[in-house]
């Protein structure tokens, strides 16, 4: 079975770091779907070529141009994401933002993505855990537990920036394979992906809301 993997990339220059640090993701977890017997297809979203229509999109009332629309359902179709940013002033880009602002609330819910980002000191590093992991968390969707962050130092350097690449594409592997159905905007958007009654491919009975449990008790 071939698996549909959306790469989206936030940076700004031709050739970019942020374009650099994905292709070399984007690799790992073809290998590692590969070796769980399946086969991985990779759409590649430069969000520096949507600019002018995320813009429209912004300052129009929320009218996507169809471009964009395509874009957007290309994102809910998938089986998994990474999703790359440039660090601007301790944040992911607003190139970036503006992109999941755009996408359907739903488009995400259940989707195991795997978090990446550059920027030139180390000292930024806490960008996944401060800022993308929250967001993609309200997006509802399911971040694998290691991320990658790539200093300037990092590229053809001797770091471990290979085995955290490695890491966090089998992780993202595991999740997209273990994934039987994907939905987009359709009605059943609640019901896909969701990691309370799956684990490893196995179903488990679906957890009780913690309202219900304490209905009737007292203190």
């Amino acid at each position: 079975m071939t698996r549909t993997i959306v790469v989206v990339t936030a940076g700004l220059s031709v050739p970019s770091s942020t374009r650099l640090l994905a292709d070399q993701v984007a690799d790992a977890v073809a290998a590692q779907v590969g070796a769980r017997g399946e086969a991985a297809r990779f759409e590649h979203v430069e969000l520096r070529e949507l600019a002018g229509e995320l813009a429209a999109y912004m300052t129009s009332g929320g009218v996507p141009t169809p471009r964009l629309s395509q874009v957007r359902d290309l994102v809910s179709s998938a089986d998994g994401m990474v999703a790359v940013t440039p660090v601007f002033t301790a944040s992911y880009s607003g190139l970036f933002k503006m992109f999941f602002d755009a996408l359907d609330p739903d488009a995400l819910t259940g989707m195991p993505v795997l978090i990446a980002a550059t920027a030139g000191s180390a000292r930024h590093s806490l960008v996944l855990d401060h800022a993308m992991r929250p967001l993609f968390a309200y997006l509802r969707a399911v971040v694998v537990p290691t991320g990658v962050f790539a200093a300037t130092e990092d590229f053809g350097g001797t770091t471990d920036l290979t085995a955290r690449i490695t890491r966090a594409a089998g992780e993202l592997a595991g999740l997209v394979v273990a994934t039987d159905h994907v939905a987009g905007f359709g009605p059943d958007a609640g019901e896909r992906r969701t990691p309370s009654t799956r684990t490893s491919g196995t179903f488990v009975a679906p957890v009780t809301d913690f309202a219900d449990l304490l209905r009737g008790h007292a203190g």
